[in-house]
């Protein structure tokens, strides 16, 4: 299930996905208000986007948030990453941080890590396969 903090992250992203590509940054306050998202709690997040390298920051009076890369060139798996850790819901299939399973007897026949990598498999190819303009643009259609 996505947690709390990932979708704030995804609407917060999407909605500077939104805005104009050489525009000025986008204050914090604006943000969270667009998004829906508690201002604390919008600060840690953005910190995390920005360490990894999706946002930028500017200082300042007119300073603010905007995008470090084209919105066509971010995946929501990309984010969801960055907030969570690895898609897999289990450990013994994450190609990021793979772990065997304490209570596993035969893993190459186990039925349940058999159904999880395809599960992996199908959320990764979705998620990794919309980008945050495929996700700003389905949002503008939904509405």
């Amino acid at each position: 299930m996505l947690t709390q903090r990932s979708r704030y992250a995804l609407r917060a992203m999407i909605f500077l996905a939104e805005q104009p590509l050489d525009g000025p940054p986008v204050p914090m306050n604006r943000i969270a208000a667009a998004a829906n998202v508690p201002r604390k709690f919008l600060e840690l997040i953005l910190a995390d986007l920005r360490e990894a390298n999706f946002l930028h920051s500017h200082r300042g009076k007119a300073g603010g948030y905007c995008l470090a890369r084209r919105p066509h060139l971010i995946s929501l798996g990309e984010i969801i990453r960055v907030i969570e850790g690895p898609l897999a819901l289990v450990p013994c299939v994450s190609r990021t941080a793979y772990r065997p399973c304490n209570d596993c007897q035969d893993e190459a026949r186990c039925a349940i890590r058999i159904a999880m990598a395809r599960v992996r498999d199908e959320t990764a190819r979705i998620l990794d396969g919309t980008s945050l303009q495929d996700a700003a643009a389905e949002e503008l259609v939904a509405a």
